[in-house]
């Protein structure tokens, strides 16, 4: 029996970044997308973080407790998608290697690869998905945190936006390979309603963070 994949977030960084430099399908772009906005969750805890139980950011503390939470929410969701996204892409390519000599063959091959698209499609969209709720509690916490630590909140929200934006670039180039012209077309509008989403929120946390001040609390 073939053993199960070693998950990506039990390798090292050095271990990842070798096997991505590797010429091996697996992990690619989607995975390293989903990787990246890992980090910005991390970031998220941690600016959260260094802003609690501090008197001068005591206003803020519900803000800064649930995207703590948020944070490592975000982290440890994206690094299993890093892992969904390898395991969905690995199966498109078996299905792509699938023997096509006869017309029997070539009908299992062409289910198989759609199929298998669909799938490759549906786990960088919620890659996309995530990154842009993380990057909406990176703006809720723009300019009500811990003004030291406001860089890496804008690092934050510029890695949420551009695994967003890479994990969206293999939802497009899989998208055709799944032959549903219906579920290319909804796909396609709910990843550019999200993506514009993402832009509009990352140039508001450039603004907040580069303001340099603190806003008012969130209202209950």
């Amino acid at each position: 029996m073939e053993s199960p994949p070693e998950r990506i977030a039990g390798l090292t960084l050095a271990e990842f970044s070798e096997r991505l430099a590797s010429s091996e399908p697996v992990p690619g772009g989607g995975s390293a997308s989903a990787v990246v906005g890992s980090f910005a969750g991390s970031l998220l805890a941690m600016v959260g973080r260094l802003s609690l139980d501090r008197p001068k950011y005591e206003p803020y503390r519900s803000t800064s407790e649930r995207c703590v939470a948020s944070g490592e929410r975000a982290r440890t969701l994206l690094l299993e998608l890093a892992d969904q996204d390898s395991v969905a892409y690995a199966a498109f390519a078996a299905a792509r290697r699938m023997p096509r000599e006869t017309a029997e063959e070539q009908t299992a091959r062409d289910e198989a690869t759609a199929a298998a698209a669909r799938v490759a499609s549906d786990v960088p969209l919620a890659i996309v998905r995530e990154c842009s709720r993380l990057l909406d509690e990176v703006a809720a916490l723009a300019g009500r945190s811990n003004l030291n630590a406001s860089s890496d909140l804008e690092v934050a929200a510029r890695l949420s936006a551009a695994a967003a934006r890479g994990a969206a670039a293999n939802v497009l180039i899989n998208l055709p390979m799944v032959g549903d012209e219906g579920y290319a077309g909804t796909t396609t509008a709910q990843l550019n309603y999200l993506l514009r989403d993402v832009d509009r929120v990352l140039a508001t946390v450039s603004e907040v963070v580069g303001h340099g001040g603190l806003r008012e609390p969130e209202s209950a």
